[in-house]
């Protein structure tokens, strides 16, 4: 038994020092250079974010850094990422977000240790596929930042969490090709989790930390 579980615990270890890389699709994606280049120097835009936005998945993802073996922290993410925002600036109790995150993007740059956390010791994503957040109310703290609370639906658990949210950006950016250009905003939200809390325990407490720092960026595209 102990011979097993020092093999799993292995997989996850493995290429803690190779980083994370970017996938095919996004490789060529950062290759592709606009038809008409920005003009200018680059600045955040402080545009009016008030609108319904499509959330778009080649600009957007979602992180997650967890403590490793009492050494150091280790960070991942999910390639797939969709969903939709709404940015009301004169009323932000109207605000509201709903993300989807399929389980089975998750990304730690190397395949065998992907293939591990997919499974029922950790993310068991053919039984719950499916990462959600559907926000229930924002509470502003400033023009660009606030917290979002909401409900976390992760491994099969739905529990009360917040976000805290900071705008970075919004305006019409008409230069990009399509399906990228239009009026655009994004935002960066941050939270932490207690793994356990969720029915995920594989290696606690000596392997893995319960703590999980989340960050998800998000880019979206206004649509009414």
């Amino acid at each position: 038994m102990q011979n097993k579980r020092s093999k799993q615990l292995l997989i996850i270890s493995i290429s803690l020092g190779l980083g994370l890389g970017m996938t095919q699709e996004a490789a060529q994606a950062a290759t592709t250079a606009p038809a008409t280049a920005a003009v200018g120097h680059y600045h955040a835009l402080t545009g009016n974010p008030s609108g319904t936005y499509q959330i778009d998945p080649e600009h957007s993802a979602a992180y997650f850094t967890i403590g490793h073996v009492g050494i150091g922290p280790f960070s991942g993410r999910f390639n797939k990422i969709s969903g939709t925002y709404t940015v009301n600036t004169q009323d932000p109790a109207k605000d509201t977000a709903k993300i989807v995150i399929p389980a089975a993007s998750i990304f730690t740059n190397f395949a065998p240790r992907d293939k591990y956390l997919r499974s029922p010791t950790f993310f068991d994503v053919k039984k719950y596929p499916d990462v959600t957040f559907v926000s229930t109310r924002y509470q502003p703290i400033s023009k660009t930042t606030g917290d979002l609370y909401g409900k976390l639906t992760l491994h099969g658990v739905t529990r009360a969490m917040m976000f805290r949210v900071r705008e970075t950006g919004a305006g019409d950016v008409n230069y990009l090709p399509k399906p990228w250009g239009g009026y655009l905003s994004g935002f960066v939200a941050v939270t932490t989790i207690q793994r356990s809390n969720y029915g995920m325990k594989a290696y606690l407490p000596e392997g893995l930390s319960n703590k999980v720092q989340i960050r998800v960026e998000i880019e979206g595209k206004k649509i009414a």
